[in-house]
């Protein structure tokens, strides 16, 4: 087939979709929506459906609104539905920033081991992705980081905080340096934030709005992994440039309605966010107990090891982990595997599942 030359021999994105009595691997929030909001969701799709034959709102207004408030009240930072532009994921949200400041010729700069779909992205608009190491620790090598920033001149710069696989958050003041190094624009992924105490990135768009723009999901922390909504915050000329890449009518009548929905019973849904942090807790605690090594996280999963030093040492682990039922993440990172904080019982059959593992390789 003529597939374009820079993407054959890849592989596509996605975590195993496998039945297990455990599933650990995709970052979900495990619990389920209130019934509530699933009636609420209900009378609401049954009030919007009499409208299918029409085309939906094409700017996602009154949803761009309710997205300003729900921001505005969460990060104490006033914005409008002009700074919220609201796509299916944030991943199409990227998508758009791409098409719109990427391209052939122009380059994209993160920090790995990070979100694995930046790279994806990248190539599937044609820019060229530049990774900078992170450090022996996971966080960014500040040093390597703007000596990288100089060296590539990169037209866009990802920062993931929370960081996605290994959890960790990168300072305000760590993103404000290279916002002011960046030749570019700077796409802060804030997907994870709600599980994090640490600062929003947005309390930086006042004062860098022509190269700040936060990123933001309602797949995590809103039990809305299903319901596809992910959203920018940035200043109104960001909104104006991804409206000339955007699909027409890229969002339809039953996603907005859903998202809003969702939105009304958001206090509601993110009492969770603090269940899980408790058990994020208990989880790094078990885990250090039995001897491995956990990086900080301020997210809803955790990262540790180790388990030897090559990948296929710790696809070996994964698949004991597997073998018990257990299914967690194998990000490609040598040593290190990533799981999700899920329901009280389901960590602690992951906690009992990395003891025996833990034992098995002693006695290897």
């Amino acid at each position: 087939m003529p597939l374009r030359e820079e993407l054959r021999g890849k592989s596509a994105y996605g975590a195993p979709q496998l039945e297990v009595p455990v599933a650990l691997n995709t970052n979900e929030n495990p619990y389920a929506p209130s019934q509530q909001l699933i009636d609420a969701l209900v009378e609401e799709v049954a009030r919007v459906s009499k409208g299918l034959n029409r085309y939906p709102e094409r700017d996602a207004l009154a949803l761009r609104e309710d997205l300003a408030a729900y921001v505005s009240r969460q990060t104490g930072v006033h914005v409008t539905r002009d700074n919220v532009w609201a796509a299916n994921g944030s991943n199409e949200v990227l998508q758009q920033l791409l098409q719109a400041f990427g391209g052939p010729g122009r380059s994209a700069m993160g920090f790995v081991p990070s979100y694995s779909m930046h790279p994806i992205l990248s190539a599937g608009t044609q820019t060229e992705f530049i990774p900078i190491p992170r450090g022996e620790d996971f966080r960014i090598d500040m040093a390597a980081a703007l000596a990288g920033v100089e060296k590539h001149a990169p037209d866009v710069i990802f920062i993931t905080t929370p960081n996605n696989p290994t959890g960790d958050v990168t300072s305000l003041d760590d993103i404000e340096r290279l916002l002011k190094a960046a030749p570019g624009i700077v796409i802060v992924d804030e997907a994870y934030a709600e599980f994090s105490p640490s600062a929003s990135a947005t309390t930086l768009l006042e004062k860098y709005p022509e190269k700040l723009v936060v990123s933001r999901t309602m797949s995590k922390a809103f039990d809305f992994a299903g319901g596809r909504l992910g959203y920018f915050v940035a200043a109104p000329a960001f909104i104006e440039a991804v409206m000339l890449v955007r699909l027409p009518y890229h969002l339809s009548v039953l996603s907005q309605a859903a998202a809003r929905v969702a939105l009304r019973f958001a206090d509601e849904t993110l009492a969770s966010v603090d269940k899980l942090a408790e058990e994020r807790k208990r989880v790094q605690a078990g885990l250090e107990a039995m001897g491995y090594d956990v990086v900080p996280s301020e997210s809803n999963f955790v990262f540790f090891g180790p388990f030897g030093s090559t990948t296929e040492k710790t696809h070996e682990a994964w698949q004991a982990f597997l073998d018990r039922g257990v299914l967690i993440r194998d990000v490609g990172v040598a040593g290190h595997l990533r799981t999700t904080i899920g329901l009280p019982h389901e960590n602690d059959a992951f906690l009992k599942a990395a003891k025996e593992v833990r034992n098995a390789e002693e006695l290897a």
